[in-house]
C-alpha cells in the first residue's frame, strides 16, 4: 500500500468523495424518499444507486492505496551510474533514471509527485492521488465506469421525478419542500453531467492507450504516430486479468494481472 501526501491530490480526493455523497443524499432524500415514498421503484433505486456507490468506492481506493508498480531503489554508485548514461541502450533493454539513480525495466517512467519510477506509467492523477501504471490501472478504469454509471443513473432519476413527481401519490404539497427539491436536483443534474463528461473523456484516453498500446508518455517520447494493436481483447485482458470479462468490473479479485506480459508494438 502506498499514499502520497501531495495537498492538491489529497483536495481531489476529498472533492470526489464530497460528490459521491451529495449525490446519495439528494437522490435518497429528495428524489426517492420525496417521489417514491410508497412505491417499490423507493427501496429497488436505493439498493441499486448505493451498490453502484459500493462498487466505485472500493474501486477508487484501491486504485490511491495500491502499488502502482513502483520500481524497486537500488542505488548505483557514482561510477555505475556515470557508465550507464554513457551507454547507448534500446527501448527494450533496462535503462537508468537519473532521479531515483537505480536502473528500471522498459516502459517505466519517473514520476516527479511520487519521486519514484513506475512501471507501464500512464500519468499521474490527481483524483486518485496516485499514478496510475501496470498495477492499478484496472481499478482506475474500473472506478471510471463506475462513475460514468452513477453519473447516467442520477440524470435518469432526476428526469424521471421531473416527468412523474409523485409516484405513489405521497409528494409533499409545501411549497419550499418543493423548491428545495428542484434546486438539489439541478444541482446533482449539473453535478453529474459535468463530472460525466469528464470521466467519458479519460475512459476514452485510457482505452485508446490500452488498444494501441502505447501511453501518452510514450507517444510524447517516440514522437510517432500512433497505430491499431491487434488482439484488442488480450490488451485488455492484461489490464483487467485473464478471467471470464464478466469479472472485470469487480473491483474486489485479486487477480495479478500485472505478472502477463505486455503485447509490443508489432501485435
Amino acid at each position: 500500500m502506498s499514499f502520497i501526501k501531495d495537498p492538491c491530490g489529497i483536495v481531489c480526493i476529498l472533492v470526489t468523495y464530497f460528490a459521491i455523497l451529495y449525490a446519495d443524499y439528494v437522490v435518497t432524500q429528495w428524489i426517492i424518499v420525496y417521489s417514491m415514498q410508497n412505491s417499490i421503484w423507493g427501496p429497488v433505486n436505493v439498493v441499486l444507486f448505493n451498490t453502484v456507490i459500493f462498487f466505485l468506492t472500493i474501486a477508487h481506493l484501491k486504485a490511491v492505496f495500491c502499488d502502482p508498480g513502483l520500481v524497486p531503489i537500488a542505488r548505483l554508485d557514482f561510477s555505475d551510474l556515470h557508465a550507464a548514461r554513457n551507454k547507448p541502450m534500446s527501448d527494450e533493454e533496462w535503462t537508468v533514471c537519473t532521479r531515483c539513480e537505480t536502473y528500471r525495466p522498459p516502459r517505466a517512467h519517473h514520476c516527479r509527485i511520487c519521486k519514484r519510477c513506475v512501471k507501464k506509467m500512464d500519468h499521474h492523477c490527481p483524483w486518485i492521488n496516485n499514478c496510475v501504471g501496470e498495477r492499478n490501472q484496472k481499478y482506475f478504469l474500473q472506478f471510471l465506469v463506475y462513475v460514468c454509471i452513477l453519473s447516467i443513473y442520477s440524470v435518469s432519476l432526476v428526469i424521471i421525478s421531473w416527468i412523474y413527481p409523485c409516484i405513489g401519490d405521497t409528494c409533499s404539497t409545501d411549497l419550499s419542500e418543493t423548491q428545495s427539491r428542484m434546486l438539489h436536483s439541478v444541482l446533482l443534474l449539473l453535478e453529474s453531467s459535468l463530472f460525466g463528461l469528464f470521466v467519458v473523456a479519460i475512459m476514452i484516453d485510457q482505452l485508446h492507450a490500452i488498444f494501441y498500446d502505447e501511453t501518452p508518455i510514450e507517444a510524447l517520447q517516440f514522437r510517432s504516430g500512433y497505430r491499431m494493436a491487434n488482439h484488442k481483447f488480450i490488451l485488455l485482458a492484461n489490464v483487467f486479468g485473464h478471467m471470464h470479462p464478466a469479472y472485470w468490473l469487480f473491483p474486489c479479485s485479486d487477480a495479478k494481472t500485472y505478472d502477463t506480459p505486455l503485447i509490443s508494438h508489432d501485435v
